[in-house]
């Protein structure tokens, strides 16, 4: 039998995974399947409280399903000895709320996310500095987060989840709080990131304008999936 928690190939892959909370009041995932290939774009919609979230969580090892089974590059979640280490080396994860660090540059929230990585630490600022340029905000890698616009807090989170060159980048509602003109930008940097760096890319939102710039639509309900769209030719 192979080491669970050897890498062995590069897409995620979630069969028939239960998640359930309160001692089985509450059902989050009820029989989810779905496989995600390397370098695609899926975005997951639905309704408030239909499992989506729940479901990336357990793609970023946040939690751990109940039962089924989930293989998130090559790795069993199932039996995942170290978290934090998968997180830090396999998957950039973006939120609604930009959790950046207030006391920190834009520079310094990006830098501090390669914190324990094989990158040198002489080569981090560096690093950062290109990271911040791929974003289209390296001139303001010396202020603050909150001398930022929502958009551009977004772009400094994008950049930070890019710090130690994931290869799948997980979104939870990362336009939820933006407006139009940010949610544009925002969602033409996903694209663009995914064309040059062949990043997978998982987008959870409930907003279907913002979901039609994936590859693939996924909609969830009451825990399941419900339906799969293509939106492009792949």
């Amino acid at each position: 039998m192979s080491d669970p928690g050897v890498k062995t190939r590069s897409e995620i892959e979630a069969h028939e995974v239960e998640k359930i909370y309160d001692d089985g009041m509450i059902r989050a995932l009820a029989g989810v399947d779905l496989t995600v290939a390397k370098g695609e774009f899926v975005a997951i919609t639905g309704p408030s409280g239909c499992g989506k979230s729940t479901l990336l969580h357990l793609f970023a090892a946040l939690d751990r399903p109940t039962s089924g089974t989930i293989r998130v590059d090559g790795y069993d979640m199932n039996h995942l000895r170290h978290s934090n280490r998968f997180r830090r080396q396999e998957i950039g994860l973006v939120f609604q709320l930009h959790n950046l660090l207030p006391r920190l540059s834009v520079l310094g929230n990006v830098e501090i996310a390669m914190a324990g990585s094989h990158r040198p630490y002489a080569e981090r600022s560096v690093y950062a500095q290109k990271l911040l340029g791929d974003v289209d905000i390296a001139h303001l890698a010396d202020r603050r987060p909150t001398q930022l616009s929502g958009g551009e807090r977004q772009r400094v989170a994008i950049a930070r989840a890019l710090a130690n060159d994931p290869p799948i980048l997980l979104a939870d509602e990362p336009t939820g709080s933006l407006d139009s003109a940010s949610v544009e930008a925002v969602l033409g940097l996903f694209q663009r990131l995914r064309q040059e760096r062949r990043v997978t890319i998982v987008l959870v939102t409930h907003d279907n304008v913002v979901a039609g710039v994936a590859d693939r639509i996924v909609q969830m309900l009451d825990g399941k999936v419900v339906s799969e769209q293509a939106t492009r030719s792949l």
